[in-house]
């Protein structure tokens, strides 16, 4: 971060399937070794596959799985006096949806299917089902600050 003045963020420019910034952001997000159109690829594919075994409208099934996985709270570590503490600390805006897109990607490569795309599709359709690894991630990360509630007033 740079001392002299504010970081300027990048200006996103919507994909040009959907008109979408989220969809760009997401794509980004699952882009390996500047392989952007592979990335586009691979989503679009998703979608196409999600348009057919659900009967819905993808796109909607997309923004369903990203509100669903996107975290309220989480830990961060505070050292007071020689103890780290795990102080639970609401998230950002920002860095709730970069937390769900990582989610969901990193859980989606994980999966058993044989593509990336049927991957991708099968982990955003759990998601906007409430369901999935990405889902259980989320709750793992509220459960935690709910147990260490006790330690809010560290907060800084």
């Amino acid at each position: 971060m740079s001392r002299r003045r504010r970081e300027h963020k990048r200006e996103i420019i919507p994909d040009p399937v959907y008109g979408d910034k989220l969809v760009t952001k997401f794509m980004n997000g699952l882009m390996v070794d500047g392989k952007k159109s592979l990335s586009e690829r691979i989503f679009y594919g998703a979608l196409d596959l999600i348009e057919n075994r659900m009967n819905d409208e993808p796109l909607k099934v997309f923004k369903e799985a990203v509100d669903n996985a996107r975290p309220n709270v989480e830990v961060r570590s505070r050292r007071v006096g020689g103890a780290t503490y795990q102080v639970p600390v609401e998230v950002r805006p920002g860095r709730r949806q970069t937390l769900a897109i990582r989610w969901l990607v990193g859980f989606a490569r994980d999966r058993g299917e044989k593509t990336m795309r049927e991957r991708l599709a099968a982990e955003l359709m759990d998601a906007s089902q409430g369901r999935g690894a990405t889902i259980k991630k989320r709750d793992d990360v509220h459960r935690m600050a709910e147990a260490n509630k006790v330690f809010s007033h560290y907060r800084w």
